[in-house]
């Protein structure tokens, strides 16, 4: 997956998947959140807009932070634009990596505790968690477009697993 190149990789002006998932770090990084869904010269909503929940602009600024740390250079307001070095590329891919060990992982031993019986064979059970772990959609999309699809995933299946194991208040809080 990661040695083909990427959705839009070298195509300006928009430069495809990467570059959205890219901008948006850059944009909740270099802005307060009041400003992240709001048109200005700092945040032309017309280039990669933020057009995800709240949620999800927080989660492209724990990355963003991190991208900081590591490759200061593809987070810069305004000079980051189309910024594809192979370094900032390796820190895009390991962000999806981390962030699907982090909450899709987790979500998808949950629902499999959740609906699973205490009669069904262990085998069945892990049978039942290595094939959410490698769903091959979610590892090509996410892992392949620099896609963070695995978080939400995540958090739904590890609802669904607190609520048929009626915990539905941390169910409806996930």
């Amino acid at each position: 997956i990661a040695i083909f190149p990427h959705s839009g990789e070298g195509k300006p002006p928009m430069h495809g998947d990467f570059e959205a998932q890219r901008h948006w770090m850059e944009i909740t990084t270099a802005l307060p959140p009041l400003q992240w869904y709001r048109n200005s010269s700092n945040n032309d909503l017309l280039y990669w807009g933020l057009d995800y929940p709240p949620l999800t602009a927080y989660h492209s600024y724990v990355l963003g932070r991190g991208g900081h740390l590591v490759v200061p250079q593809c987070f810069e307001l305004h000079t980051s634009r189309g910024h594809e070095s192979a370094r900032c590329r390796l820190f895009m891919r390991a962000s999806v990596i981390l962030s699907d060990l982090i909450v899709y992982l987790p979500g998808a031993a949950c629902a499999v505790w959740g609906f699973s019986s205490k009669q069904e064979a262990a085998k069945v059970r892990v049978l039942a968690l290595l094939t959410l772990w490698w769903l091959p959609p979610l590892l090509l999309i996410d892992h392949g477009h620099f896609q963070y699809n695995g978080v939400c995933f995540g958090l739904c299946l590890a609802a669904a697993g607190c609520v048929a194991r009626r915990r539905i208040l941390i169910g409806s809080l996930l």
